[in-house]
């Protein structure tokens, strides 16, 4: 098998997974013990458990003023919303775009737009289906509000769903990130809630498939060409 074609199928695995990946082999060479057939089960369930934590290297596009999706996913609501209060983005209504991950989607989050962090706001809660509207509100969750250079705010949440049991952040207050910079990363199956800027203009559609750090959600120029 030539590097090209491993490559297509053997992605790199973020470090978060590797206890997993390890707690599950150990797993499956008992099941092989007390008898094959679900051992084969087991093989199969640590082959997904890997797949479920890579982190394959992404594309971010160079354009100025492009917003880029935070997460691997499907785009299950376009609607105005009011951010949720921690953020501090007030309590206007603000474009929200919102991008459903399930089991299956890499799970790796990605910044949408370079800036400062200026929020770090954590908030415990339900785990409700993460493909629900009052997810949003009642599920636990943990939100960033990054100022944009020409001063501007806006603000991406990590959201827990239905299995979804752990959410982790490593963006920093006071830190500048990079537009598809690695900001975070939500175990087994959740959402991403994107708030857009005044004047940003949405780039997708509901049901539109998105892939973290490549995909343009949003244009801060207020243009509509993807470019």
């Amino acid at each position: 098998m030539s590097v090209s074609m491993l490559s297509t199928f053997v992605k790199p695995m973020h470090p978060e997974g590797r206890r997993f990946v390890a707690i599950a082999g150990a797993v499956t060479l008992v099941l092989f013990w007390i008898w094959s057939p679900l051992g084969w089960l087991g093989l199969g369930l640590t082959v997904w458990v890997y797949y479920f934590f890579r982190d394959p290297p992404r594309v971010t596009p160079t354009r100025p003023g492009l917003m880029v999706s935070p997460a691997d996913g499907v785009v299950s609501l376009l609607e105005p919303a009011v951010p949720p209060a921690e953020l501090g983005l007030g309590e206007a209504e603000m474009t929200r775009i919102s991008v459903f991950m399930s089991v299956f989607n890499c799970h790796v989050n990605r910044l949408p737009a370079a800036g400062r962090i200026e929020r770090v706001a954590y908030r415990p809660g339900k785990f409700l289906n993460a493909s629900l509207d009052k997810a949003s509100a009642d599920n636990e969750r943990n939100g960033l509000t990054v100022a944009l250079p020409d001063g501007t705010r806006y603000g991406v949440v990590q959201i827990a769903g239905l299995v979804a049991r752990r959410i982790l952040c490593w963006a920093e207050e006071g830190h500048e990130m990079a537009r598809g910079e690695r900001f975070g990363l939500i175990r087994f199956g959740s959402r991403l809630d994107i708030y857009l800027p005044a004047g940003a203009h949405p780039l997708v559609r509901i049901g539109q498939t998105m892939v973290a750090g490549e995909t343009a959600i949003a244009d801060l120029t207020g243009t509509q060409g993807e470019g």
